[in-house]
């Protein structure tokens, strides 16, 4: 089967078996600071995590161990330190199939631990542990358990004063621990007093008692929250949450899955497939490029007959002499896909001609793009393609002029920064908002650009920003839901779902664009996968969380700034950032938000690639600090495809850059 069908169907199964809510929202990730030097880790990993699926699959407690000498002789009752030991559990109000989904989410996102040891996770529906012992008994740690509250304080309109709230909150933590402690092992139970909604879950493994300790500990972690609207308690045997709004579920596990035993397996299964086909399809991919690289010659050759009579086509001579016969005083610029020339017509118009050398596939693939997918797409904020030129001995590319050149010059280069006041920052995240919605939905075609960063976006003379660089851009059509396609685009700047599963929908482009708006207003680069810079993305969302977000403010503004518009734009940049693809906002409601003086500003989730130990505040039990890890991820993956510059069109500062990543 093809990979983007794998994909297609696993995602169908994964995502449409049910109308509830398998509650996926990621309470917290504790990484073990012991990192295993064991080369068969890895692969024995994911086979645990396979067989454990297999369990889940009729329960909503499971617990698995391998051997790492012997991945093929499953011992329950080995206790070897050579063993990778289990344990899920689902809360009981879940339907089995929401159970299986959270299993899943939760077993997507725990691998980010890796090579850590051990490893947990606390979704609001379920949890996963691995360990090298055999822990499953254990019911409180003071090592382990830990308390979050959340940031908001509740609100009083519902309660006469402090009091009530707090013995509400007292009143439903005290009855939904007796509840849970009642029913025995895998003790379970919900409550509701007073607007005050609580859930209580223990794992199965650590019976009655080990419930009750577990369940009396976190209700005095909970009570600890205040006035803050919700609590959750994390311990090592149990979870418990309370919140001012109902997130449970009142008819218990619903067990009518909207899909037959055998689609569940198959959509389980496929979580592991996925991911190793992944790796598989980098291979196919290859040989597929060299097949094809003959047919696209032949396809250029073809494209060339109509093009000579289009009212696009330039003639090669006249651009030789434009540019000065391509003078290195003429150049603009030099990136992977060729150099950048200013030029001057015949007419007297100024234009930018773009150099290209077709020596593999991509380069093809990329002029096709600009000439037949965005010639004739015209928008304030889009660069305008005003033809090219196939005749002579490499293609050339002609674009409108923009003699400000590109908007990372102006962030990153001391002596321009302070050319860039906020009044122009936020005109420029304005008009790359609107660019993008266009793109995404104001056009007779629906454009995803997959390149958003600031090399790709020009200031014309009055600082109105242009997107720029269209050769990545794909066609998406109304019908479809997402494209399975190759990776391609620049790390830092790609959004999870697409750099890890190659699922491209116009929310990649709205997290490339809340990297940049976080860019735009810090004034430095997004250099997430370095291990010796915090990257903005992660100092904007520490920051956020101690509700300090002007500190990341750029500091050559020196003040002069809107405090307000600040905040706003911040928090509008950890919006299209956040892990979720549904909880990021399309580009059209984003355009909204920042040109709307009274909108309310939804409340951002955590970001993904963001190590747990700069996301909580002091005080909090740290987690190993995973970025180092998804930093050799990147430089791995860096290393394994063509690493290029795609984009110095039409202005690009000549600098090489790196972290271009491009897999066809």
């Amino acid at each position: 089967m093809h990979f983007s069908a794998l994909t297609w169907l696993f995602l169908f199964l994964l995502f449409h078996v049910s109308h509830s809510d398998p509650r996926i929202s990621e309470a917290a990730l504790f990484c073990g600071t012991n990192i295993t030097k064991t080369s068969n880790y890895v692969p024995t990993f994911v086979r645990e995590m396979e067989n454990l699926s297999q369990v889940i699959t009729t329960t909503h407690f499971a617990t698995y161990h391998v051997n790492l000498s012997t991945t093929n002789n499953h011992t329950r009752n080995s206790s070897s330190s050579s063993s990778i030991y289990a344990l899920t559990q689902c809360h009981h109000d879940l339907s089995q199939t929401d159970c299986l989904l959270c299993y899943a989410a939760a077993r997507t996102t725990v691998p980010r631990c890796l090579p850590s040891l051990s490893a947990r996770i606390f979704l609001d529906g379920c949890f996963l542990r691995y360990d090298s012992y055999k822990f499953y008994k254990e019911y409180v740690s003071p090592a382990l358990d830990n308390v979050t509250c959340s940031k908001e304080n509740v609100s009083f309109a519902n309660y006469e004063n402090e009091n009530e709230f707090l013995t509400s909150v007292g009143y439903a933590v005290g009855n939904v621990t007796r509840r849970a402690v009642r029913t025995g092992s895998g003790g379970f139970g919900t409550a509701e007093v007073e607007g005050v909604y609580a859930l209580a879950q223990c794992w199965e493994s650590v019976g009655q008692d080990g419930c009750r300790r577990c369940l009396e500990k976190a209700g005095k972690g909970v009570r600890g929250c205040g006035l803050k609207r919700e609590g959750r308690s994390l311990n090592t045997g149990c979870y418990l949450r309370y919140s001012n709004k109902k997130f449970f579920n009142d008819d218990g596990p619903d067990e009518d899955s909207h899909v037959s035993g055998l689609g569940i397996t198959i959509a389980i299964s496929l979580a592991t497939a996925a991911f190793i086909m992944v790796f598989l399809f980098a291979a196919y991919a290859s040989y597929t490029r060299i097949k094809k690289m003959k047919e696209e010659r032949n396809n250029l050759a073809q494209f060339a007959i109509p093009m000579k009579n289009s009212c696009l086509s330039f003639k090669y001579e006249s651009l030789e002499k434009a540019t000065d016969y391509f003078s290195a005083s003429k150049k603009l610029g030099q990136g992977g896909a060729g150099s950048v020339y200013v030029g001057t017509l015949p007419n007297g118009k100024s234009v930018a001609v773009k150099r290209l050398i077709f020596n593999t596939r991509q380069w093809v693939d990329e002029f096709f793009n600009e000439v037949n997918l965005i010639s004739k797409i015209q928008h304030k904020n889009l660069v305008k393609l005003l033809g090219c030129s196939i005749e002579g001995p490499e293609s050339l590319l002609v674009y409108e002029y923009v003699p400000n050149k590109s908007l990372d010059q102006f962030l990153f280069e001391n002596n321009k920064t302070k050319l860039l006041n906020w009044e122009k920052r936020l005109k420029i995240i304005i008009g790359i908002a609107e660019g993008l919605a266009y793109l995404h939905g104001g056009s007779e075609k629906r454009i995803i650009h997959r390149d958003i960063k600031s090399s790709n976006i020009l200031l014309d003379e009055d600082f109105t920003p242009k997107i720029a660089d269209f050769g990545l851009a794909r066609n998406f059509a109304a019908d479809k839901s997402h494209l399975s396609t190759g990776v391609a685009g620049t790390l830092g700047y790609m959004a999870p779902e697409y750099l890890v599963r190659g699922q491209l929908t116009e929310k990649a482009d709205v997290y490339s664009f809340g990297v940049l708006v976080l860019e735009i207003v810090c004034g430095r680069r997004n250099n997430l996968y370095s291990q010796d810079h915090i990257s903005p993305l992660q100092t904007v969302w520490t920051l956020y969380r101690l509700n300090n977000l002007m500190e990341a403010v750029d500091s050559s503004l020196k003040e002069e700034f809107h405090v307000e518009e600040a905040n706003k734009v911040l928090q509008i940049g950890l919006l299209c950032t956040q892990a979720e693809v549904a909880l990021r906002p399309s580009m059209a409601q984003v355009v909204w938000m920042l040109t709307s003086k009274n909108c309310e500003i939804p409340i951002p989730h955590q970001p993904p690639f963001m190590s747990t130990n700069v996301t909580k505040p002091e005080g909090s039990t740290r987690s190993h600090n995973t970025n180092s890890f998804i930093a050799n991820a990147a430089r791995k993956m860096e290393l394994s495809y063509t690493s290029t510059e795609s984009s110095s069109m039409p202005s690009s500062d000549g600098h090489s850059k790196s972290g271009e990543l491009i897999r066809k």
